[in-house]
């Protein structure tokens, strides 16, 4: 009887290209990514959150197939699944190619993500999580939701605006909508081990 047989180093991985679009806000902010196909859901999160530039200062939640996986909560009467042994291959079934994550339930960031490509094949040497392309700045934390940030945006665009000068002095200085920066993006999702 022979041993079976090891994968080669040089073997690729099979990865999945996912698109998510944060909803309800102008400009459109969005990120291209290629994720492990047998990623986590907290793992996900986190790629999430460093693709987005969010800053993981409150609970998450994901709703694949009908189901919510997240976080344990003492104060929700309906707590979701425990997403912590779940595998994004498995919470998906072969003919889902959506599903829902949602950031922050105060703010309720809504982002829509599609499986655009499953099974890629990626090299062994190139990072298992990887921003492809994305547009426009992720809002910043706890400004008020959709309607939060569109007031922050109106605000921030007018000088004359009575918010003008908190909302920059806020933010720490002059915010650009329409800025994405993919390798900082990149950067922040090496850091995290799948």
């Amino acid at each position: 009887m022979t041993a079976p047989r090891r994968p080669s180093v040089n073997s690729p991985r099979f990865s999945w290209q996912v698109k998510v679009e944060l909803l309800d806000v102008r400009p459109t902010v969005w990120r291209r990514l290629i994720v492990p196909e047998r990623i986590t859901l907290p793992k996900l999160h986190q790629a999430f959150q460093e693709a987005f530039g969010w800053t993981d200062s409150h609970l998450h939640e994901f709703l694949i197939n009908g189901r919510r996986y997240g976080m344990r909560d003492v104060y929700d009467d309906d707590p979701p699944r425990d997403e912590r042994r779940v595998a994004l291959n498995k919470a998906l079934d072969y003919r889902t190619r959506t599903f829902d994550y949602i950031y922050d339930f105060g703010d309720n960031w809504h982002h829509a993500v599609t499986v655009e490509s499953d099974y890629v094949n990626t090299a062994p040497d190139q990072p298992a999580l990887i921003v492809l392309d994305g547009a426009n700045a992720c809002p910043p934390e706890d400004v008020g939701g959709a309607g939060g940030y569109a007031t922050f945006l109106e605000a921030l665009a007018d000088p004359r605006h009575e918010e003008h000068e908190s909302y920059l002095q806020w933010v720490g200085g002059p915010f650009d909508p329409t800025l994405f920066h993919l390798p900082a993006a990149n950067l922040r999702l090496a850091r995290i081990k799948v």
